[in-house]
């Protein structure tokens, strides 16, 4: 979710092509040129909010196409990529390598693995959230990123798009969103190449208006020209003259245009440069035709480079920052054997089937993502094998292409990050693209960390709609013949409630499909109506019906419903058919899982105390939370057991987050809550608890705190099994955390001594103890997170303990990535009679 105070404050914004407004256009493209500059980066971008808030849609980029980012165009945002996690968090994520990426967003490092740095960051102005910045880098080996410096530049950059945004907003300026729109693109600069001059000559009395460009075209100072065409004509060569002259009154008195090259003198060298004019005004007014208005073109050096290039042998080309082919010459023509006009706007790969496969693609994705040169090998069928070399620029990227004339490298083969092979007709029309398979690993990648139906069910929701503008699905299960819904979003309330518990039969799609194996692809209503007209269908303008599959047996079906009438071309249909199976697999692993956690759940259940007992002159509370990620159960344990000689409090941690955990916390409670009733002291009910566990041999270690209190006196006797140790809030406030002897973890050795230590309690006292899952946080040690416990309780202004308690576990009960269960139990000195 979003952070606080931003779904109610910040406008739902999209893209700017489709609603937007100029205003809007300008702030966005400003900011991502401004983010690009100040961090010396080569690519940056701009992601907004969608109108449902519940992803992040590319809006502007600067120096990377949108095609090249393939499916990154629209990220979740509750997604574990950094830029949806500078979005929730608001801090500066940044990565300074490829090593870094892997470790920390291995998603990212999937889909994208080239040699890149990234940092992300917030756009918001006060509580309103309007989306994230990013910013990309060519990354150098053992490299450091960003300075403070830059990463400084950079927010203050996004602070300003921030601010920019919410003043459209409040003026209402800001447009409505379209999160199909295309994002606005910051266009390359070109290089100046070509140099235009204008200029407006009278021929009849030989003045000559010039702008500065044509001035300097002729090598004259434009504060030094008079205005004379005679000046200009002093640079022409003198060969040239007589015939510029005739040229120009002949068009003037017929009307024409006029196209003359001249030859001007630069130094000792001619150089070429092109006149091109018209006659302003109507034909029949003869003060106009006294006049030729028109431009001077010096193509530089840059006509002689193209002449020079034309003349040889091997093929050159450019390509757009997109891979569209913009320039290629002759030589490449006759290379790869196809025309110039088949190649140019289109992307090689799209023209030649023989470097169709996904690889070549790959090739220029790694450079232009990585900024760094790099060479390949591909066989032009049927056996002339062609190297090509990519190297990256600002404005896209120049290419050359030769025969491969000496014997071929001993690697060269598929596979090889030199040389690709691809043979005659192996490649074929239907070859998805990158950003097709990198969508696959994606998802594929999310669900291998899902381990319930739910959360499978929520990265579908999370993943699968936003990538292809979805707007309703439905999830269900197969279930002894029969579908049971297990999920939807998008569909009006009671709409599925006719489908729940239907037997698979045909003349149902979703039946159909699963009955089929193939998934079953439905482009609109009419043809909806035609297929089945028995059925009133929902709001959907097209579906794709998706059977789940997994181990040869149906295991569910996934309905997708879009608003439009809708193509499945090649590719989505591929797509969404690997899709599904990846889907399949994930809830079959989900389903078999929750069958484990629901007897693991019901065993937890029974041996944690429903409720503690009610002593008169000692308040207790206990609670306890599983963790969120994995079985969500554990050995955490707490227990009061009223004794002849007071009370016991005891908290204990058995290792594991399973079934076998929780079968020995309940063995150890049981243990000690007999040894505890018996009368034994304090060390020797641990003792004996540690000879039990070794007895069992059941193999994970447990930890544990035993307090024994008597009420009368406020006395205690405390035991410490390789556990953390207790906190003591005093009457005054005063909180610290006992340094008490400590034995070894239960489980190691029998020959283990525990000692007890004594401890006095002023009524008003309250006790805290806790498991190692309340104070451990990754890159945090332990020691800290005590400490930071022992702050919370000391300042903590409860008014009661069971208030109390809620208030020491807000944070973990708001961590959604927390691995180890917790147990806390408090308890409150409040003596009815004076104190012995």
């Amino acid at each position: 979710m979003p952070p606080s105070g931003s779904e109610s404050s910040a406008p739902p914004v999209g893209t700017v092509r489709t609603g937007g407004t100029s205003e809007r256009d300008d702030a966005l493209l400003s900011a991502v040129v401004r983010a690009v500059e100040v961090t010396g980066a080569h690519a940056g971008s701009v992601f907004l909010v969608s109108r449902d808030r519940r992803s992040l849609v590319l809006s502007a980029v600067s120096g990377t196409p949108p095609s090249l980012l393939g499916g990154w165009q629209r990220i979740p945002v509750n997604s574990a990529i950094p830029v949806a996690v500078a979005y929730r968090s608001g801090r500066t994520v940044h990565l300074a390598g490829a090593d870094e990426t892997m470790r920390r967003f291995p998603q990212l490092a999937m889909a994208l693995p080239y040699a890149f740095g990234s940092a992300s960051v917030q756009v918001k102005a006060g509580d309103a959230v309007f989306g994230a910045m990013a910013v990309v880098w060519a990354a150098e080996p053992e490299g450091e990123g960003l300075s403070k410096a830059q990463r400084r530049r950079l927010r203050a950059t996004a602070d300003r798009l921030g601010a920019s945004l919410a003043e459209l907003n409040a003026r209402g300026a800001l447009g409505e969103s379209d999160v199909v729109a295309t994002p606005a693109v910051v266009p390359a600069r070109g290089a100046p190449a070509v140099r235009v001059g204008l200029f407006d000559w009278n021929l009849d009395n030989g003045t000559l208006v010039a702008d500065d460009e044509l001035c300097a075209i002729f090598g004259i100072a434009p504060a030094e020209f008079d205005g004379q065409a005679a000046t200009l004509a002093a640079k022409i060569d003198d060969a040239g003259l007589p015939g510029l002259r005739s040229a120009a009154r002949t068009a003037v008195e017929e009307g024409h245009v006029l196209a003359h090259a001249l030859h001007l003198r630069d130094g000792g060298e001619l150089r070429t440069v092109e006149l091109w004019g018209r006659v302003p005004g109507a034909p029949d007014d003869r003060r106009a035709r006294s006049h030729l208005v028109g431009a001077v073109l010096d193509a530089g050096a840059g006509m002689a480079a193209v002449e020079a290039i034309e003349r040889l042998a091997d093929g050159f080309f450019a390509l757009a920052p997109d891979g569209r082919v913009t320039y290629a010459n002759h030589g490449l023509e006759r290379l790869l054997r196809v025309r110039q006009d088949e190649l140019l706007g289109h992307r090689p790969w799209d023209v030649l089937p023989w470097l169709a496969d996904p690889a070549y693609e790959d090739r220029y994705r790694a450079t232009m993502v990585s900024q760094q040169p790099v060479s390949f090998l591909a066989r032009r069928p049927p056996d002339q094998w062609l190297v090509f070399s990519l190297h990256p620029g600002s404005h896209g990227m120049t290419g050359w292409a030769a025969r491969v004339r000496g014997p071929l490298p001993a690697d060269a083969g598929p596979g090889t990050p030199v040389a690709e092979e691809v043979a005659l007709g192996t490649t074929s029309p239907r070859t998805p693209r990158l950003g097709t398979l990198y969508r696959v690993l994606q998802l594929g990648s999310a669900l291998t960390e899902a381990v319930t139906s739910q959360e499978v069910c929520e990265v579908v929701d999370e993943l699968l709609l936003p990538a292809f503008d979805g707007r309703r699905m439905a999830l269900y299960l197969v279930t002894e013949g029969r579908l049971r819904l297990l999920s939807q979003r998008g569909y009006r309330k009671g709409f599925l409630d006719r489908f729940e518990g239907v037997p698979l039969r045909p003349g149902l799609p979703v039946s159909d499909a699963l009955i089929s194996g193939a998934p079953l692809f439905i482009e609109s209503r009419q043809e909806f109506a035609r297929a089945y007209p028995g059925i009133h269908p929902s709001e959907s303008g097209s579906w794709a019906f998706l059977p789940l599959i997994a181990s040869s047996r149906p295991v569910g079906a996934c309905v997708l419903g879009f608003d439009d009438a809708r193509r499945f071309l090649g590719d989505d249909r591929d797509l969404l058919t690997a899709l599904g199976g990846v889907i399949a697999h994930a809830l079959q692993r989900a389903r078999l899982y929750d069958a484990e956690f629901a007897v693991a759940h019901g065993l937890q259940d029974a041996l944690l105390p429903h409720r503690l007992p009610a002593l008169s002159d000692v308040r207790v509370t206990g609670r306890y939370l599983p963790g969120t990620r994995g079985m969500d159960i554990g050995g955490d344990w707490y227990d009061v057991i009223p004794t002849r000689e007071g009370v016991a409090l005891i908290v204990g941690d058995v290792e594991g987050h399973n079934v076998a955990a929780a079968a020995v916390m309940g063995q150890l409670r049981s243990a000690v809550r007999a040894f505890a009733t018996a009368g034994h002291r304090p060390g020797d009910v641990i003792s004996s608890t540690n000879r039990l566990l070794l007895d069992l041999d059941p193999g994970p270690l447990a930890s544990c705190c035993y307090v024994r209190l008597d009420p009368g006196s406020g006395a205690a006797r405390v035991v410490l099994a390789g556990h953390c140790p207790p906190l003591l809030r005093r009457p005054g406030g005063h909180t610290e955390a006992l340094d008490l002897p400590c034995g070894p973890l239960l489980g190691v050795t029998g020959a283990a001594n525990y000692p007890e230590s004594d401890l006095h309690f002023l009524p008003g006292s309250i006790l805290a103890l806790y498991t190692d899952g309340l104070v451990e946080r990754r890159g945090s040690d332990v020691v800290t997170g005590i400490d930071r416990l022992r702050t919370s309780l000391a300042h903590a202004r409860a008014a009661s303990l069971e208030e109390l308690a809620d208030e020491l576990l807000m944070d973990a009960r708001g961590s959604p990535n927390r691995t180890d269960d917790i147990a806390l139990l408090l308890s409150e000195y409040a003596p009815a009679a004076p104190v012995r």
